[in-house]
């Protein structure tokens, strides 16, 4: 059984975009993840099909209305009860790994996408909604939003990867970031790949790759470091300049 998403949208033309490419549309090829969507206009009940109106309270934009979402939720929620409901929002909680992992081992999701200057707030009150945010910054619409949700889900399907720990250390999968990469050319504009990585010692290198990815943290992000932990702080050789001086 594949994994199937909903998304909730006055563009549906946006879908799949990025998703059809790729990891994720060869997996969509390959019916490992199934894709619908739901024009909202369709469930307008006036002959210019509106979909928002003027904010109450006054201010500029326009706000999208509780009552055409709703109808439109309704109907994908009484075809696909199983699957959790999100809407992508500024003023949601913000999208993390542990939640897209959760929502990968799942049935799929419905993810409505907001337009405008939002969704009347009554919506949220009334229907089973996880408002879900992907970062402090404003989109033109949700559509973006989701599709970058979905890609994050997609991606840990069964089958999607090549190899089926390629995810395992990635970033925020440990609630650090991933530690550096190099390939090949050894030695590029005088820098170095660092000399641990071709030691041959598995032992040696995951711990060079642990302590950078913690420092690298602490540095960077240390929100992510107070939730994973203050971890002994080591000081990993990073890749040497040769014509430094």
């Amino acid at each position: 059984m594949s994994w199937n998403a909903t998304v909730l949208t006055l563009y549906p033309e946006m879908f799949p975009g990025p998703l059809g490419v790729s990891l994720a549309g060869r997996a969509l090829g390959e019916g490992l993840w199934a894709l619908e969507t739901v024009q909202i206009r369709d469930f307008a009940t006036d002959k210019h099909r509106s979909v928002d109106d003027t904010p109450a309270g006054g201010g500029a934009g326009m706000v999208m209305r509780a009552d055409v979402l709703a109808a439109a939720v309704d109907d994908v929620l009484q075809r696909r009860p199983e699957a959790p409901m999100l809407a992508m929002t500024p003023r949601g909680t913000t999208l993390t790994q542990t939640l897209v992992r959760d929502l990968a081992t799942g049935p799929g999701l419905s993810v409505l996408c907001g337009r405008f200057e939002g969704i009347d707030e009554r919506l949220f009150e009334a229907r089973p909604i996880i408002p879900v945010s992907i970062g402090d910054y404003v989109l033109s619409g949700g559509e973006t939003a989701a599709i970058t949700l979905l890609d994050a889900c997609i991606r840990l399907l069964p089958g999607v990867m090549g190899a089926p720990s390629s995810g395992e250390e990635e970033s925020f999968e440990a609630d650090l970031l991933e530690y550096p990469h190099y390939t090949r050319p050894y030695e590029w504009e005088g820098r170095t790949i660092p000399e641990v990585l071709r030691s041959g010692d598995h032992a040696k290198i995951a711990a060079w790759r642990k302590a950078r990815a913690e420092a690298d943290t602490r540095s960077r992000r240390p929100d992510l470091m107070e939730r994973h932990g203050d971890a002994p702080r080591q000081s990993p050789s990073g890749a040497r300049q040769e014509n430094e001086g």
